[in-house]
This record gives C-alpha cells, sequence and structure tokens, in this order.
C-alpha cells in the first residue's frame, strides 16, 4: 500500500463546505449579552404601539382589543326605572303607614309595564302600578313592592292599601345611575369580553373599533423536520415547534401565518422570510440559529436589510443561540431549535412585542390574598360572591368592594376579582384577609388608584396616563366616600368638591395631618331647564327659582344629601320643599336627563351636562374640583405622572373644552 494512497482524503461535498463556511461566518454575530440589554438592543429599534384599528360588528368583536376610548352616548338606565314590581308613589304619601295604619292610595288607571311611556302624573294620594323596569313618572319618588299592599275597590274606583313606609328614590335606579353619557364607558386597550359586548349593547353599539390584530409568519427550519401526521423517516423529528409558535402566537393577541417548515436551503429560506416580511408584521423562525454545520437562518437574516441583527446570543439557559433582527421596523426573530428553549424564549422576547401591537395588557396571576376594608353584609343561608377591585393598601392588596346592583353592566367590567361570603356568615368585617378569585388573566394591582367624586373632565387626565404606560384604576362612591379611602390610606387620590357652610370654601375643611390639596378645576353650577320654558328664561337664576317655587306644577328635581351641589341648592330653596324635593339622584347626568325628559322641570347642575342634554342653563356659582392627595404616595411615579398631567397643556385644553376652568399652574 503506497503512502499516497494511504494520505488520500475525500473532497468535502459543496453543500458541506457551504455549511462549514455559514458556521465560521456566524462567529462574528455571536455575542452574548444580558437578558436586560437584548431586550434594550431589540426594543430600541422598535415602535411598540398598538397597531392601526379597524372596523369590526360587535357580534365578531370578542376578545378584540379596543382602539379609541368610547365615551357613552346614552344613559344607562335611559330614565328612571322600577326596581321591582309594585306601583310608583311619592314617598311622602306613605309617612307612618303600618300593618296596623296602612294608607290608602287611589290608583291611576295606567299600567306602566316595560316599554310603556308614563301619561299621567303620580298626584298626591294617588299611585301607578309599574312592573319592574318599567318607568317612573312625573310625581313619583318610589316604588312600594306588590307584597306590600292589599287592592281594594272605593267609591273613587280601585285602591291600595299600603302597609310599608318607603324612603325617597326606594326600589328607583336613576337615569344614568349605571352609565352616565358622556362618562368614558371603556378604555382604549381593554380586551372586549362578554361584559364588555353587554355594555356596548347597552348603548345600542352594533360595532367597534378594535386594534388590527399583528400577523406573524411562522417557520420551522431544519432538514430533520417532519410534518405532523405524516410517516416518520429515519433521523427525523416531528415538527412541534411550529405549532407552538403559532399557539403562543394566537394567546398573545396576534394572528399565525404559517410558512411550514423548511429544509436547510439557504435560498428557499431567503424566499419563505421576504415572503413572511411582504405579508405579516413579524417573522418568526426556530432553528438555524446555532454554531452548528447547517444552522442557516441567522445568515439569511443577516442579508435582508438595515438595521439587521441587534442580538444574537442572550445569557439565557435555556435559549442561549437566540437571534434578535430588526428589517425596517420589522422585527425577526430567530428562536432556538429546542422547543423548551423556543417557547421560553418565545415568552420572554416576542410575546412583549405581540402585546403592544395588540394593545394588551399583562397577564395576571389566578388568586390574590387581599384586605376587605369596610364591611361586608350578607345574607344568612346564601352563599354570596362579592365583586371586588384591587388596589394598593398600606399592607397589601385591598379589595375594594364594587356595587351597582343587580342591573347593572359595568360592575363585571370594573372588577378584577370576587370574594366569598360564606352561607352562615352574616357579613365580612372590615379589615377581614381574603382570597380574590381573578376574572380573567389580565387583572393586577394598578399603578395609580383615584377614588371619589366623578367628572368627565378626569378622563383627560387619566387619558394622559394611559399615553404613558400607567394604568390607573378610577373608583367613583363620592366625595365623602373618597375623603374615608384617603384617610384609611386606600387610594392615592381623592377627587373632591365639598362646600365648606362655614366658610364657604371648597374643600379646604377635609384635610387632616397626612392629606394635601391640589387644585383640579372649577365646574360653573346653574339652574338647568328645557329650552322655551318662559318661567327659566332670560332670566337670573336666582329669580328664575323664586318663579319656581311660586308655581305649584313646577317640578324640582333635588341631590343626594352630603353631594356639593346639594349645600348649593339647600341655601338657594331655604325652608322650602316644592314639588320634586324628594327625587335626589347622585350624579349631574340623573339631574338633567329628569329635566330633559319631562319628569322635572328645573334642577341643579354643571354647565358641561346642561350642554350634552341641550338644556337651558342659568349660572349660579362656580364649584372647585380638588383632589386630595394622600402625602405618603406623593412620590410614586404614578402620583408624579397625574400631577404632571394636571399642569399639562394638552390636557388643560381638554378640560377646558368641555366648558371647565383648570385651576391657574
Amino acid at each position: 500500500m503506497s503512502s499516497d494512497r494511504s494520505n488520500k482524503v475525500t473532497p468535502p461535498s459543496d453543500r458541506l463546505l457551504a455549511q462549514i463556511r455559514a458556521a465560521a461566518r456566524q462567529e462574528q454575530f455571536l455575542e452574548v449579552v444580558s437578558p436586560e440589554e437584548a431586550r434594550t438592543r431589540f426594543e430600541r429599534h422598535l415602535d411598540l404601539k398598538p397597531l392601526d384599528p379597524e372596523r369590526v360588528p360587535l357580534a365578531q368583536s370578542l376578545g378584540r382589543v379596543l382602539a379609541h376610548d368610547i365615551a357613552a352616548p346614552i344613559d344607562t338606565p335611559p330614565f328612571d326605572r322600577s326596581n321591582v314590581d309594585g306601583f310608583a308613589v311619592s314617598a311622602g304619601d306613605t309617612t307612618g303607614a303600618s300593618d296596623a295604619s296602612p294608607r290608602r292610595l287611589l290608583l291611576n288607571n295606567e299600567v306602566l309595564a316595560c316599554g310603556v311611556a308614563p301619561t299621567l302624573t303620580v298626584a298626591p294620594g294617588s299611585a301607578t302600578t309599574i312592573a319592574t323596569g318599567g318607568v317612573v313618572p312625573r310625581g313619583a319618588d318610589a316604588v312600594v313592592m306588590i307584597e306590600w299592599t292589599d287592592l281594594v275597590e272605593t267609591e273613587r274606583g280601585p285602591a291600595i292599601d299600603l302597609r310599608r313606609t318607603v324612603g325617597q328614590g326606594q326600589f328607583v335606579s336613576f337615569a344614568g345611575s349605571d352609565i352616565a353619557r358622556g362618562e368614558t364607558l371603556l378604555r382604549r386597550g381593554t380586551r372586549i369580553g362578554s361584559r364588555e359586548i353587554g355594555m356596548l349593547a347597552a348603548c345600542g353599539m352594533d360595532g367597534v373599533d378594535v386594534v388590527r390584530k399583528p400577523r406573524v409568519a411562522v417557520l420551522s427550519t431544519g432538514d430533520e423536520l417532519a410534518e405532523p401526521g405524516k410517516p416518520l423517516r429515519a433521523g427525523a423529528v416531528y415538527d412541534s415547534n411550529g405549532a407552538i409558535i403559532a399557539a403562543a402566537v394566537s394567546e398573545a393577541g396576534g394572528e399565525p401565518i404559517s410558512l411550514g417548515a423548511l429544509p436547510d436551503d439557504e435560498a428557499k429560506l431567503d424566499a419563505a422570510v421576504r415572503k413572511g416580511l411582504e405579508s405579516c408584521d413579524l417573522v418568526v423562525l426556530s432553528g438555524g440559529t446555532s454554531k452548528g454545520a447547517g444552522d442557516l437562518s441567522h445568515a439569511v437574516v443577516s442579508k435582508l436589510g438595515q438595521p439587521g441583527i441587534v442580538v444574537h446570543g442572550v445569557a439565557l439557559k435555556p435559549g442561549k443561540p437566540l437571534c434578535l433582527a430588526v428589517i425596517g421596523k420589522k422585527p425577526v426573530v430567530v428562536l432556538p431549535g429546542f422547543p423548551t428553549s423556543a417557547i421560553f424564549t418565545f415568552h420572554a422576547y416576542v410575546a412583549p412585542v405581540l402585546r403592544a401591537y395588540a394593545g394588551l395588557p399583562p397577564e395576571a396571576a389566578e388568586t390574590v390574598e387581599a384586605t376587605i376594608p369596610v364591611r361586608l353584609p350578607s345574607e344568612m343561608g346564601r352563599k354570596e360572591f362579592v365583586l371586588v377591585a384591587l388596589v394598593a393598601g398600606e399592607s397589601g392588596p385591598v379589595a375594594f368592594p364594587i356595587g351597582k346592583g343587580s342591573g347593572s353592566v359595568t360592575t363585571f367590567s370594573e372588577a378584577d376579582g370576587f370574594v366569598e361570603v360564606d352561607a352562615l356568615a352574616g357579613s365580612l368585617d372590615a379589615g377581614t384577609r381574603s382570597t380574590v378569585t381573578l376574572l380573567g388573566q389580565s387583572a393586577r394591582i394598578p399603578d395609580l388608584v383615584v377614588t371619589g367624586s366623578h367628572c368627565v373632565a378626569l378622563d383627560a387626565v387619566l387619558g394622559k396616563l394611559a399615553e404613558q404606560g400607567f394604568s390607573a384604576r378610577r373608583i367613583a362612591v363620592g366625595s365623602q366616600g373618597g375623603v374615608a379611602a384617603a384617610k384609611r390610606g386606600e387610594c392615592d387620590l381623592a377627587p373632591v368638591h365639598l362646600l365648606d357652610p362655614a366658610t364657604g370654601k371648597y374643600n379646604e375643611h377635609l384635610l387632616e395631618p397626612g392629606l394635601s390639596l391640589v387644585r383640579g378645576w372649577e365646574r360653573m353650577q346653574g339652574v338647568v331647564f328645557r329650552q322655551g320654558d318662559k318661567r327659566f328664561e332670560s332670566k337670573p337664576a336666582t329669580d328664575a327659582v323664586k318663579a319656581a317655587l311660586a308655581d305649584p306644577a313646577c317640578i324640582m328635581v333635588n341631590r343626594n344629601a352630603g353631594a356639593g351641589t346639594r349645600v348649593l341648592i339647600d341655601k338657594l330653596l331655604a325652608v322650602a320643599k316644592p314639588a320634586g324635593h324628594g327625587n335626589q339622584p347622585k350624579s349631574h347626568n340623573a339631574v338633567a336627563a329628569a329635566v330633559a325628559q319631562g319628569r322635572a322641570d328645573w334642577g341643579v347642575a354643571i354647565q358641561s351636562v346642561a350642554a350634552m342634554y341641550d338644556l337651558g342653563f342659568l349660572p349660579l356659582s362656580p364649584e372647585h374640583y380638588d383632589f386630595i392627595l394622600v402625602e405618603a404616595r406623593r412620590e410614586h411615579e404614578a402620583v408624579k405622572a397625574f400631577l404632571a398631567a394636571l399642569r399639562d397643556p394638552e390636557v388643560r385644553a381638554r378640560i377646558a373644552a368641555l366648558g371647565m376652568r383648570p385651576a391657574d399652574a
């Protein structure tokens, strides 16, 4: 055997040489960086905003993400409605009623079933039959249950003997008590579920603008890959990555576009990736990013354009070979080939980008331990589930109960979860630690909690925070409820507008150590009335009120005790209690709705609400809508962002456009 024959070497094939050269070229890109640095380099080149909106029918909006804030076009309910089957009455006529001494009320010749508009006024000493959901007629300010009455015949016609005394507003849901016209119904970025669809349908909306789902080209690489369902040849493995990644894309809010599994052929891979870039928003490959022969994905991506590969190698286990690139403005990601590494790095680097493009929030845990801040009464014998909103307290999460009644369509949307009250428990005491079961996977403690009185202009401030990535929770419990929450440390800010009768100043009397006052804006209050009513038009507000008080047929709509506006009304009326005095809704919208719909002739509300309902407006005096700040929270980033937003020229312009006067900066 000659030495020449013993030293002869078989030359490598052209393909093997190409693979060796590819592996050598890869060395220059494989620079291992920290996970944080990898994310910074990658996202530096991306515009992580939701994609452009598209209009879809309401029936097809389930699971989609709202592209814009949605303001309620109507009040819900759109009128004062009965919560029970019974009789619409004036609460004053029921005073002293009991089993031993019933009060007799004549029945009007009208039955107010659902969908029937009232035509008769409930005069003193009378009542109108009404069904659950029926419109409360003019002259009535309460509803009595049918079980509390006996039907009798009198010389004057049918009547009822009432055996219970009822309070003003009992068993009545006031117009706008669930959803007030003009308020932000749903905020941009909300993922639409059955609850949100119910809210939109309740407002008469049949379509909605949603964020377009990001289209993601998904492809796998490797000569060893076989398609699931086909026979497995020797040396091959089924392509599981394609199915895993496509499913993960859907979970993250994207639309997967499968380009299949490709062999280790640079030309074919190049064509497939370019096709993905042309038709999709993001391209995800798996395999071909390591240093071995045949790993071509990184080489293909490196030739596609600028800025190109920004990361190739991350200090992760698993996931070190991860390759991150940006071509133009589109991300291209080459995941490791092993399934565990691929899905790990997908969730760490691709899913956040997809969720940003899709407008989705982060996911949350399934349960959380939280403190119940107030006593929760419960009916014995029934297991009760109380919907709660989670806020940050001084000693951990606080679960603030939410409740607008069984007819509300917003309660579920505002809730993060629920706590359970056992059937044998009469209540949960304040301070109880309880397990909150979360609704969905996106609930989390918000960055900012604003608890107190609501104003439509507040949406302008919170919208600015949302643009900066801060999540905010608004809990409408009225000024007094907000003050109590601030004192307990259960919110960051409490919006208030309470007048101190002793000093004539707004809100300053509410302060105590640890709380400070931040000026917000002024809202002009005045008398609202229907356009064309000669009793009010072209008169000063005080003269118009005097004229109204002199007319027994002129019905007012009042405000609830404790409201800042109620203090103003009481000053106007002095000792007078005109017709309608007992009708005491809890919002400006409900006052305006009562006047606009003819159930009352006048009331006191703010100017912006009067304009929304096309009502006449006679100015009285401005009220100060300010914020009580919990000083311990002042340095929190979200609080600082809120305070800055109050002075932001763009936000101030939005507030002014609503007819309000921002406080001096």
